[in-house]
C-alpha cells in the first residue's frame, strides 16, 4: 500500500495515523476457534423460516417502530428491573464509543483493570480521553486495593468490570466488585458492568441490581447478541435507570439497528430455547476441554465461565503457528499485555472441532 499524501496526512489525527485497524484473521479453510463466537447455526427448518421473514422485509424503508419490539423482547428475555430502560447498539461495540462520547466532560477518563477488552481503551484515544488500566494480579484476579487506589486518584467518569473478563474468562469476587462499585459510587462516577458471556457465565450482576437498586443507580449492564449466537447481525444492548439510559441514548444515531437485525434479533429471542440448547452444550464442551487440559503437565489452563479458555504454554508463538499449520486458529494474546506472556485463548467449538483443536495443541507444544 502506497504512503498517504503529506497533505492528506496533516488532515488526520496524529495518533490516529500510529494506530492499527482491528485485524481479523483470515479463517478460510480454518478450524476457527478465535473470535468466542457460537459454533452452533440455526436448525435448516428454522433458516427457512428466517430467510422468508427476512424477505418480506420492506428494505426501501428506515427501520420503524419495530425496532421498540425488539428493545420490549429483550426487557422479557433479560428480566428487566422496574424503572429501568434498555438502549440498542451495533454490538457492544457502539455502546462502548456511545458511553465514552456521551460521557466526554472536562477532565474525564476512563478506567478498566488490564487486560481486558480492548475496546475500553481504544474507546477512550478515540474521544481524546485519558485510559487508566490497573492491572490484574497474577492469577488474573483484582486487585482491590490497587482498583480502589486508581479510583481514588483518578475519579474515573466511567469504569468497565467484565463479567466474566474477556481474555481471561474469569469472574471476579462478588464481595470486590461491589466495593468497587460503592467507591466509584462515593466519587460521582459510573460503573459499566458487561456481560458480553452472559449465556455461558454462572452468574449475572442483574441479580445484584434487582436485589439493591438503591446501591446501583450509578450503574450500567450490557449485554450483547454476539455469544448468544447472532455475532454477525451485530446488536448490544444496556440496560440502566430509565433517566440515566435517556441521556445517553441522546448520542446514539439515527437507524443505528439495521431492520435486518432487529428482526433476526426478534426471531432469535423467539426460538431463545434453542439457543440455550447450544448454550448448554458449549458448557458441557468447555468442561471437557479443561479437563483434558488438566492432564497436561505443560500447560496451565484457567477456569473459564465463558466460552473461552485462556491457557499458558511454554511458548505461545511456536503453538500458535503449529496450529495454524494444522488448520486450526486461535487467539495468540501473548503480546496484549505482559501478564499474558506465551498465552493462547481458545474458544470452544463443536465436539469435533474441540477434538481436532486439542489434537492441534498437542502436536505443536
Amino acid at each position: 500500500m502506497t504512503a498517504l499524501d503529506s497533505k492528506l496526512q496533516r488532515l488526520i489525527r496524529q495518533d490516529i495515523q500510529g494506530m492499527h485497524a482491528y485485524a481479523i484473521q483470515d479463517s478460510v479453510g480454518m478450524v476457527k476457534l478465535d473470535a468466542m463466537e457460537n459454533p452452533y447455526g440455526l436448525p435448516p427448518a428454522l433458516q427457512a423460516e428466517l430467510g422468508q421473514r427476512l424477505g418480506k422485509l420492506a428494505l426501501n424503508r428506515y427501520p420503524d417502530g419495530r425496532v421498540n419490539d425488539l428493545r420490549a423482547a429483550l426487557a422479557r428475555y433479560a428480566d428487566m428491573p422496574a424503572g429501568y430502560d434498555l438502549m440498542l447498539g451495533n454490538g457492544s461495540d457502539e455502546l462502548i464509543s456511545l458511553l465514552a462520547l456521551a460521557c466526554d466532560v472536562p477532565g474525564a477518563s476512563i478506567l478498566a483493570p488490564v487486560p481486558g477488552f480492548v475496546m475500553y481503551a481504544m474507546s477512550a484515544q478515540l474521544q481524546g480521553l485519558a485510559f487508566h488500566g490497573v492491572p490484574l494480579t497474577a492469577d488474573f484476579e483484582l486487585d482491590e486495593a490497587a482498583m480502589l487506589a486508581a479510583i481514588r486518584q483518578h475519579k474515573p467518569t466511567l469504569t468497565y468490570i467484565a463479567y466474566p473478563n474477556n481474555p481471561t474468562a474469569n469472574l471476579w469476587d462478588e464481595a470486590v466488585i461491589a466495593r468497587i462499585i460503592a467507591a466509584v459510587g462515593e466519587q460521582g462516577g459510573l460503573v459499566v458492568m458487561d456481560e458480553a458471556y452472559q449465556p455461558f457465565s454462572s452468574r449475572s450482576w442483574l441479580d445484584k441490581i434487582r436485589a439493591n437498586p438503591a446501591a446501583h443507580g450509578h450503574v450500567l449492564l450490557m449485554r450483547t447478541l454476539s455469544k448468544f449466537g447472532l455475532a454477525g447481525v451485530r446488536l448490544g444492548y444496556m440496560i440502566g435507570p430509565q433517566a440515566l439510559v435517556a441521556e445517553i441514548d441522546k448520542v446514539r444515531p439515527p437507524y443505528n439497528i439495521s431492520v435486518l437485525n432487529y428482526e433476526c434479533a426478534l426471531f432469535a429471542l423467539e426460538h431463545a430455547d434453542v439457543f440455550a440448547a447450544q448454550a448448554l452444550e458449549i458448557k458441557a464442551q468447555r468442561a471437557m476441554i479443561l479437563e483434558a487440559l488438566s492432564a497436561w503437565p505443560q500447560v496451565r489452563a484457567w477456569n473459564s465461565d465463558a466460552n473461552m479458555i485462556l491457557v499458558r504454554v511454554p511458548d505461545a508463538a511456536k503453538a500458535f503457528e503449529g496450529m495454524k499449520a494444522r488448520k486450526v486458529l486461535v487467539k495468540n494474546v501473548s503480546k496484549l499485555h505482559p501478564s499474558l506472556a506465551n498465552c493462547l485463548r481458545l474458544t470452544v467449538g463443536t465436539p469435533d472441532e474441540n477434538r481436532l483443536m486439542l489434537a492441534a495443541l498437542k502436536e505443536s507444544l
